[in-house]
C-alpha cells in the first residue's frame, strides 16, 4: 500500500464520502474545534502581547531593543526544554487533564509578568512562561489526530490555527485599548494591566478545558453508537498508513530532524511577523497605540480566511510541498516589501497583508505532513521534537532583529534575514521526496 509523505499523488484508498460520514465530521468539527480555537487565541495573545507591552515597557524600564528581543525569545528556551516531556505526559494522562494544567500554569505566569522591573526579571518570567506553555500546541495537534483521519486533518488544523491571525485581530485592538485606557489607573502603567487582564482570561479558559475536553471516543455522549463505530473504523484505517515507533525511534529518525529544520525556517518568519508587527506599523508613521492595534488586525483577519482556503486546497489535491513553498516565498516577499515601502502607510500595510497570508498559511499545511507519517507514542515525541526545534526560531528571530535594529537603526537587515529563512524553507520542502512507499 502506498501512503503520502510530503503530498505526492500516491494516497491510499480512502473511505467513500457519504452523507453519514460528512455529517459525522461536521459534528466533530463543531464540537471539538471551537473550544480549542478559543484556547489557542488566549494562548497566543499571552505569548505575543509582549510585542504591544514593548511600546510602553521599554521606556518605563529603560530596556534596549536587544533586551526586548532576547526576552521575547527566551520564552522558547523553556518551551524547547520541556516540550517533549510535556507531550509524552499528555499522551499518557490524557488531553483533558494535561491541557488544563498547561493553561492554568501559564496564565499564572502571564499575570506575574506585570511585576517585571528590569532585564533579569523579564528574562526569568518569559522563560517560565515557555516552561508553562510547553506541550500545548503539539499536544493539540496530537489530540486532533486522534479524532480526524489524515485526509481531513489539514483543514481541521487550519481551522484551529486560524486562531493565530484571529488572536492578532482581537489581541491587537484589545491590547491597544487596555494600554491606552487603563494607563495610570490605580497607579499602574497600561502594560501592567495588559498582562494582568489577558492572563486572567487564560485562567478562565484553562479551568473550562478540564470540564469540556474528552480523551476517548467511548467517553463522549454526543456521538451515538453508529457514529462511534464509523469514526473508530476511519481512524483504524488511517492508523495503518502511519509508522508506529518508539520515543527513541522518533529521536533517531532523520526525517523528524529535517522536518524540524524546515519548521525552524518557517517559524523564523512567523515570529518575526508577530513580535515586530506593531513596531513596523509604528515605523510607517502611525503614532497612536490604539490605532496601531486596530491596523494590526487587518493582515490578521485577511490571512485567517486565506489560510483556511489554502489548507482546503492542499487537502483536496493531496499536495503539500508546493503549497508550503509558495506560501514561504509570498511571506519573504511581503516582509521585505513592508520595510522597503515603510514610509508609505498603506503600501506598507498591503505588503504586510501579503506577508501574513503567506506566513500564516504555511503551518496548517505543514502539520499535515508529520501527522500523516507517524502514530503512537513515537508520534507524540516526533511532533514535539519538530515543534520545539522549529520554535527555537522564536528566540533567534526576535533577538537577531532586535540586535540588528539596535546596530543599524533600521528593520531592513532583520527582514532580509527572515526572508532568507523563508526562501530556505521553500528550497528544503521542494527538495523532499513527494512520497514514499510502504508495504502493508
Amino acid at each position: 500500500m502506498s501512503t503520502p509523505v510530503y503530498g505526492g499523488a500516491q494516497q491510499p484508498a480512502l473511505p467513500a464520502e457519504s452523507a453519514e460520514r460528512a455529517a459525522l465530521y461536521r459534528k466533530l468539527a463543531w464540537r471539538i474545534v471551537p473550544f480549542l480555537f478559543l484556547a489557542f487565541i488566549v494562548a497566543y495573545i499571552d505569548r505575543v502581547n509582549v510585542s504591544f507591552a514593548k511600546l510602553q515597557m521599554l521606556t518605563d524600564l529603560s530596556l534596549s531593543e536587544t533586551v526586548y528581543g532576547a526576552g521575547a525569545g527566551v520564552f522558547f528556551f523553556g518551551y524547547f526544554i520541556f516540550e517533549v516531556p510535556s507531550n509524552i505526559a499528555l499522551h499518557r494522562v490524557g488531553a483533558r487533564v494535561w491541557i488544563a494544567r498547561i493553561m492554568v500554569t501559564w496564565s499564572i505566569v502571564s499575570c506575574l509578568t506585570m511585576f517585571v522591573s528590569g532585564a533579569t526579571s523579564f528574562y526569568v518570567l518569559r522563560f517560565l512562561l515557555g516552561v508553562a506553555e510547553a506541550g500545548f500546541f503539539p499536544g493539540i495537534v496530537l489530540y486532533l489526530s486522534s479524532w480526524f483521519p489524515s485526509n481531513r486533518r489539514s483543514q481541521i488544523i487550519a481551522l484551529f490555527m486560524a486562531a493565530i491571525p484571529v488572536s492578532g485581530a482581537i489581541g491587537g485592538p484589545l491590547s491597544g485599548y487596555i494600554m491606552q485606557q487603563l494607563a495610570g489607573v490605580n497607579g499602574l502603567p497600561g502594560w501592567k494591566w495588559l498582562f494582568l487582564i489577558e492572563g486572567i482570561a487564560s485562567l478562565v479558559v484553562g479551568i473550562a478545558a478540564f470540564f469540556i475536553l474528552q480523551d476517548k471516543i467511548e467517553s463522549v455522549s454526543w456521538l451515538d453508537k453508529d457514529e462511534k463505530a464509523l469514526l473508530a473504523a476511519d481512524l483504524a484505517a488511517d492508523a495503518q498508513t502511519r509508522a508506529h515507533q518508539t520515543v527513541g525511534g522518533a529521536f533517531a529518525n532523520p526525517k523528524v530532524w529535517l522536518l524540524g529544520l524546515l519548521y525552524f525556517c518557517i517559524a523564523m518568519g512567523n515570529y518575526g511577523l508577530v513580535f515586530w508587527l506593531p513596531t513596523m506599523i509604528r515605523s510607517s508613521g502611525v503614532v497612536s497605540v490604539a490605532n496601531i492595534g486596530l491596523l494590526s488586525a487587518v493582515p490578521s483577519l485577511i490571512s485567517a480566511v486565506a489560510m483556511i482556503l489554502i489548507a482546503r486546497h492542499a487537502d483536496k489535491h493531496d499536495e503539500r510541498r508546493k503549497h508550503v513553498a509558495v506560501c514561504a516565498l509570498l511571506g519573504a516577499a511581503g516582509m521585505l516589501a513592508s520595510v522597503l515601502l515603510g514610509t508609505h502607510v498603506w503600501l506598507s500595510m498591503a505588503a504586510l497583508v501579503v506577508a501574513a497570508i503567506g506566513i500564516n498559511s504555511i503551518a496548517p499545511v505543514f502539520w499535515g505532513i508529520p501527522t500523516a507519517l507517524m502514530g503512537g507514542v513515537g508520534a507524540a515525541a516526533a511532533i514535539a521534537v519538530i515543534n520545539c526545534t522549529g520554535n527555537l526560531a522564536g528566540f533567534v528571530s526576535p533577538y537577531v532583529i532586535g540586535f540588528l535594529k539596535d546596530t543599524t537603526g533600521t528593520l531592513l537587515p532583520g527582514m532580509i534575514v527572515l526572508a532568507c529563512a523563508l526562501v530556505l524553507a521553500a528550497v528544503i520542502v521542494m527538495a523532499m521526496p513527494a512520497a514514499r512507499k510502504k508495504t502493508a
